[in-house]
C-alpha cells in the first residue's frame, strides 16, 4: 500500500501537493506468503517522465528527500507489515514520478538481486495558492 500526504495511491490517481510543502510518504509491505521474507531494501526513486521514452532522475534541483530515500528492512514475518515513512520536498511545479521498488539485501547470495517494483506514483506540484 502507498499512501502519499494520507491518500491511497494507484497508478491511475494523480496526487496534487503544493511546492514548498513537505509531502508525507508511506509505504506498507505486507507479507501474504506462509515464510518470513527478508532481508529487503525499500528504495524510491522521483523522476520525470517527457513523455518520448526518456526518464529524467536528476533531479537534485526539483525535488528532495526529508531523511532517506532507501529504508532497510531486516524480515517481515507471514501475515504481518511493515511500514515504512518519509517526505519529499518540490522546489519547482511540474508532473513528477514516483518509482518504488523492493530488492533483496542479501549480500551472500551469488545470485543477482531479486527487485520487486511497484506501480509509479504520480504527483504534481502546483503552485502554492496565496
Amino acid at each position: 500500500d502507498i499512501l502519499v500526504d494520507g491518500k491511497v495511491c494507484d497508478c491511475d490517481v494523480v496526487v496534487t501537493c503544493q511546492v514548498g510543502d513537505p509531502v508525507p510518504l508511506q509505504v506498507k509491505l505486507t507479507n501474504w506468503s506462509k515464510h518470513s521474507v527478508g532481508p529487503f531494501a525499500l528504495t524510491m526513486m522521483p523522476y520525470q517522465d517527457y513523455q518520448n521514452g526518456v526518464h529524467n532522475y536528476d533531479l537534485q534541483d526539483a525535488i528532495t528527500f526529508v531523511g532517506s530515500n532507501t529504508f532497510y528492512i531486516d524480515t517481515v514475518k507471514p501475515t504481518k507489515d511493515s511500514v515504512y515513512f518519509g517526505s519529499l520536498l518540490f522546489l519547482y511545479t511540474g508532473d513528477f514520478y514516483l518509482n518504488i521498488k523492493f530488492h533483496e539485501d542479501n549480500c551472500s547470495r551469488e545470485l543477482p538481486l531479486s527487485w520487486l517494483c511497484l506501480p509509479s506514483v504520480h504527483i504534481r506540484a502546483t503552485e502554492p495558492v496565496a
